[in-house]
């Protein structure tokens, strides 16, 4: 009994641990208030990085500017698209669209309003930046510490090549 209690429990593991693997299918809305389908608004020949943040969260200002800095040289170097996933709440949602304006940030921002996004994604906390290849989820961080991005940068490399 001990046995199939086991068995189950590591079948169970191992379903769960690829599950997290696929891209979760859910829609969310451009700035203009169309909706998108995660899966649809992904680099479908490279890498796309996927940073869900919100205007609040000054971690996550502080990674998208850090990125927005170096992103023309990792695109013309790996041709890694970024989706800054905002998941503002219907409070400070109306803020997203000055502040990215202001920012003059050059990726895709994309609205998580209801949090689906992050819910299919356990995401605790933010900012989260995963790494999307071939509509999987190849790497996951979380948190934001300066000279992260770099760390961010050779993982991209180092995925271009496969």
């Amino acid at each position: 009994m001990k046995k199939l209690i086991l068995i189950f429990c590591l079948g169970l593991f191992s379903f769960n641990a690829t599950a997290q693997n696929d891209l979760p299918n859910v829609d969310l809305t451009s700035m203009e208030g169309k909706t998108l389908n995660l899966k649809d608004a992904i680099n479908k020949d490279g890498i796309t990085i996927v940073s869900l943040w919100a205007t609040w969260c000054v971690p996550c200002l502080k990674e998208l500017d850090a990125i927005n800095d170096v992103y023309e040289e990792w695109q013309d170097e790996t041709d890694v698209e970024l989706l800054a996933v905002s998941v503002d709440d219907s409070r400070t949602v109306k803020r997203v669209k000055s502040l990215v304006n202001g920012k003059d940030w050059d990726y895709t921002v994309l609205l998580d309003t209801n949090s689906e996004l992050k819910r299919a994604l356990n995401a605790s906390s933010i900012p989260l930046t995963i790494l999307v290849k071939d509509g999987k989820i190849v790497y996951e961080h979380s948190g934001y510490s300066p000279g992260a991005e770099s760390e961010l940068f050779e993982k991209i490399k180092e995925l271009s090549k496969d």
